[in-house]
Formats: structure tokens, sequence, C-alpha cells
């Protein structure tokens, strides 16, 4: 043996002490954790792990069916305005009698469209009646049968894009990262039609002819859509950071990072959106929410623009154009409203100004006298706030009564003022508002204060708003008011009068039936009926059905005439109905605005009497919230 081998044999067999062994088994152990930790870290950052080219397609998809949707709409309505034109035209100059093709539905199977889907509350009868835990906690009204499909669709294909995710997947932390990815990209694809959806001048109300009210309740749901898939992208990154980086590594990064931070910020202030717009909370402090809400609702929008902008990514996260886009809506709808409010309420001609006078029964009447002329259809209604009277607030109400002033009055009014002579003047507005709480009962008190006498403030009106729904192709209309709701169907009467001696208009017989507590209320319309009642040939079109539900003397219950009557309790509104339905001109329209349940049990009559022999159409006019 060499002297080499010799003296290496002499150390004995390379075994290493406990000691050496310890250390060699730290520094693999630690090697072989940090390499853990940095193959799940990879998870929690950039696109890593997401699935880009699915989320891509479920957006395009997730598009597609909103605006397939529209589009269907559309070509209704398209379909609808024609129909609606060709009746229009062919029966405004055919008398009663001669209006019998219109009466008869031409397509056998839409009256049972109109029953089992269109008009049909969700389940047997309640859609527009308050759901309430208790005199003071009310949780909302329930969606009629159409928008809980429209709504089905929505939330069941949102559902299916979440949950398409690759589940055999080893890892779960790619897994994570794949769920992590597809909420938020459906997150920020809802957030644009949902801010669409939130916009008084929405284009699709005109363009679609659908209430501002419809796409409230969408909006509300696909809020709740928005703000459920923004927390599971949240979870499903606290789930990966945690595991890579610890409670320690992950706070330090919400904490110094302006990605992670902004995104942490946005979902914070999301759910705190959620929490508010809980029903008893929203309706128990719904003018606290409305300010609230659309603070928060901002944060959350600039967070996720910093959240997509501040990624590691080139150029951001592929979201990033989507929130401009959305802060560009938001803005665009924003300076709509601030034009709209500036051009009606201030011209050379001076400003608004508002005549308010307390009513009978809690109940405020306010004329606006608007700075310049505005064409204001019936069945509109306009936001107003007052100064002096919680200027930061406005609310919608009817418009009642419209009132347009020539630039310069003749001392003889031989003929009636042209249309280019009234453009030139100005124009008031009339309301009927309730006292409740909040604002309404502030405006009251305020009206009050000045005991008999009107009294003058500065207000501004934003609007007008929807008027949509045209009466003038109809033989047969029945207009159902209750309480306040009496300022929407009195904004068609006048109108139709005019049109029917004109000879411009199919209508040929109007029934008006109003449901009120007292006959007090009468006092609230009173100047304006008076000035229906007495227009010339108003006895061949327009009966009124007035109901006391709760007369202080029975000597208050009299019939001014045959087409003028008075009944104390509420009416049999099926066999009103039925009554009218029997004696119908051409074709119909029954519309309804008031209480819920007023709205139900009309809506429930209408439903009725779609039997294939009779053309009966239903609209409601509400302000759900």
């Amino acid at each position: 043996m060499s002297l080499m081998r010799r003296r290496l044999a002499a150390f004995g067999p390379f075994t290493p002490t406990a000691i050496l062994a310890t250390r060699d088994s730290d520094t693999a152990t630690g090697t072989e954790e940090e390499a853990a930790k940095a193959s799940i870290a990879q998870y929690s950052t950039a696109l890593n792990g997401v699935d880009q080219p699915t989320n891509m397609l479920f957006k395009d998809m997730l598009w597609w069916t909103l605006g397939i949707l529209c589009l269907v709409v559309l070509s209704i309505r398209l379909f609808e305005i024609a129909w609606t034109k060709l009746r229009h035209v062919s029966a405004m100059s055919a008398p009663a009698d001669r209006q019998r093709y219109w009466k008869t539905s031409q397509w056998s199977w839409m009256p049972s469209l109109k029953k089992n889907l269109i008009y049909a509350p969700l389940w047997s009868k309640r859609h527009n009646r308050e759901i309430k835990l208790s005199s003071a906690i009310n949780i909302g009204t329930l969606p009629s049968r159409l928008h809980f499909i429209i709504l089905m669709v929505y939330i069941v294909s949102n559902l299916v894009y979440m949950l398409h995710v690759d589940w055999k997947k080893e890892n779960k932390y790619s897994i994570a990262a794949e769920i992590r990815g597809r909420s938020g990209t459906l997150s920020v694809v809802s957030m644009i039609p949902l801010i669409i959806l939130a916009g008084r001048n929405n284009p699709l109300i005109s363009m679609l002819k659908v209430s501002f009210d419809t796409y409230n309740l969408l909006h509300r749901w696909m809020g709740r859509a928005v703000i459920i898939e923004a927390v599971i992208h949240t979870i499903a990154w606290l789930y990966v950071a945690m595991a890579a980086d610890g409670w320690d590594g992950m706070t330090r990064r919400l904490v110094h990072e302006s990605f992670e931070a902004s995104g942490m910020v946005g979902t914070i202030t999301l759910i705190f959106i959620m929490i508010l717009s809980l029903g008893p909370i929203r309706h128990a402090f719904y003018e606290t929410f409305l300010n609230v809400h659309i603070i928060l609702a901002f944060i959350t929008f600039a967070m996720t623009l910093v959240h997509c902008a501040t990624a590691t990514l080139p150029g951001g996260l592929p979201q990033l154009p989507w929130m401009v886009a959305i802060f560009l809506i938001w803005l665009a709808e924003r300076f709509s409203r601030m034009f709209r409010l500036a051009y009606y309420n201030w011209s050379a001609k001076g400003k608004t100004e508002a005549v308010i006078e307390a009513m009978p029964g809690d109940t405020t009447r306010v004329t606006l006298h608007l700075a310049r002329y505005v064409d204001v259809k019936p069945g509109t209604h306009a936001y107003i706030r007052f100064m002096g009277i919680s200027p930061w607030e406005n609310h919608p109400f009817s418009i009642a009564w419209v009132e347009h002033h020539p630039e310069l009055e003749r001392t003889v009014k031989e003929k009636e003022y042209s249309e280019a002579e009234l453009k030139k003047g100005t124009t008031s507005v009339s309301f009927v508002i309730g006292a409740y709480t909040g604002f309404t009962r502030h405006l009251y008190n305020k009206a009050s204060s000045g005991g008999s006498q009107t009294m003058r403030i500065r207000a501004a009106m934003e609007g007008p708003y929807a008027g949509h729904h045209s009466l003038d192709s109809y033989g047969h209309a029945l207009l159902f008011a209750g309480s306040t709701g009496i300022t929407h169907q009195l904004s068609y009467l006048k109108p139709i009068l005019e049109g029917f001696n004109q000879g411009t208009i199919a209508t040929r017989r109007v029934t008006l039936v109003w449901i009120m507590r007292d006959t007090e209320s009468l006092e609230w319309v009173r100047p304006w009926m008076d000035e229906i009642l007495r227009m010339p040939r108003r006895r061949d079109i327009l009966n009124i059905r007035l109901f006391i539900t709760r007369p202080k003397n029975t000597k208050e219950i009299h019939s001014a005439s045959s087409t003028v009557q008075m009944f104390p309790g509420r009416p049999q509104i099926r066999l009103l109905i039925k009554k009218e339905v029997e004696e119908q001109v051409g074709a119909m329209v029954v519309t309804v605005c008031g209480p819920g349940a007023l709205a139900d049990d009309v809506r429930q009559a209408v439903r009725e009497v779609q039997d294939g022999n009779s053309v009966v159409d239903f609209v409601e006019e509400s302000f759900t919230w």
C-alpha cells in the first residue's frame, strides 16, 4: 500500500460527526423550504397559474350574452314601435265602433305569453308590494318572472364560468391561482354593465324603452355578483400568499406594495357596499346610503384602476383598458347630469324658483318655474333639490302638471300660442309630494312654517326622465292611482283630451280610478282637475271614479255627475277591470301608479283577462329602491 493510501486509511471512514451532520441537514432542509416557498409564491404574482385564454373567452361570452339580450329586446321594441304606429295611424280617425280589429289579439299565443311571463310575478301575485319583517324593517320587493329569468341567465353563466377550473391539478396553489384570475376577470367584466345600468342618463333606457326601475334591479343583482367574485379573488390570493410568505410576509406586501394594497382596499370597500346595501339598512337610511354608496363606489373603481395599472406585467393587467372605460363612462354620466342641471335651471331669463305649499294629508304641492322652455312628455319624472333643504340630496317625483309660458303675453288671446312662440318662453312643472321621513318630511315642515301662505325658495330640477309609454295608440285607457300616484296619471289627461279634440290620437274612452284616504286629497290637484273638467268634449271620453277609503263624514261622498262619481271604501279591482273589458274600445291599456299592494292587485286582474279575445296591455310606474 502506498504511503498516501496508508495515511488516508488512518483517518478511518469519512462519517460526519453529529454536529456536522446536523449542520449539513439544516442547510439542505432550508434550501428545500426556500425552493418550496418560491414555487408557491409564483402563484400569487402576475398571471402565473392563470388560465388567461379561457378568461378572455368567458369575458367575450359574458359580453356577448348581455349584448344579444339587448339586441333581442331592441328588436322587440322596434317591432312594438312599428306596430303601435300602425295602430295609431289607422285608428286615430276611426270612431269607437270601428276599432274592433285592434281589440282582438292578432297572435293567439300573445295573451298567454303576457299572462304567464311578461306580466307574471315571480310566484302567484306578490311583486311590487314590499316585504316587511316589521313596521320598521323593509327588505324590498320580488322581481317579476321575466326579470328572474334574465337574472338567472346572468348569475348561472357567471357560476358556470367560475367553476370551469381544472380541479384535477395536483398543485392546489395552481388551482387557487386559476380561481384568482377567473374571479378577478369576471368581477371587472361585470363592472362595465354595472356602471351603465346605474346611470339615469343610460342610453339604453330610451333605446330599449325599459324603465330605470328595471335597470336598477339588474344593477343591484349584478353588483352582488361583482362583490362576491372580488371577495373570491382576494381569498384565492390570500391563500397562496399565506402559504408562501406567512402572515408577516403577506402583511408586509399589503402595506408596502401598491398592487396588493390597492386590491385589498378595493375589496374592503366592496364589502362595505354589500353590507350597507342590505335591504333593511338601505331602506332605513336610504339618503345616507345613497351618498355613501357613491363615495365607496368611486373608491372601489379608483383602487381597481390602480391595482390593474401597478401590476408587474408590462402595461399592467389585461383588465386595465376596461377600468379606463369604466371611469370614462362614469365621468360622462356625471357630466351629463351636471349639464342637464345647469341647462334647465340657469339661463338669460333667470334661475329656477320653487313655489311650495303645505297641503292636507301631510303633502306638499311644489311648482318649479324653470329658467327656460322644456319639452315634458306625459308620464315623466324628475329629480329635484331645494336650497336650504338638504341641497346635496335629490329625489325622483312624478310630474303632475306642465304649463308653458310664452316670452311675450298677448293682451287679448285671439288664438293658441304657436309652438315656436312657446319655445321662446319658459316652463313650469308641478309635483305633489307626500311627507314620509327625511327629505320629504323636511320639505313639508318648511312649507308648513309659512302657514297658509305659499313660499318661494331656490330650487333645481334634473330631468325629465322616462315618458316612453305613450297611450295615444290605444282606443281605451284605464288609469289606476293610489294616493299621490295621481300625479303620474294626471299628466296624461290633458294631452289625451287635447289630442281627442284635435283628432290626433286613437283614444275614445278613458277611465281614471283614484283611491284616496279622504276627500281632503282632492285639494292636491284641484286647480288642475278643474281645468281638465272644463275642457271641451270632456264628457265624451273621460270618466272619473273616486274611492274614499276613510271618509270623515258620509256626507262627503257624493257624485257630481255621471262621469265623475265618488264611492266609499276600496274598489273591487277585478270586477272593475272586467267591466271595462266588456265595454272595451279598440286596444286597451291599464296603467297603475301607487302603493305596491294596489299595483299587484291591478297586475293580477290584468293577467286574468288575458283570454285571447282582447288586447289588454299593462304598464306599471314604480320607484323601487
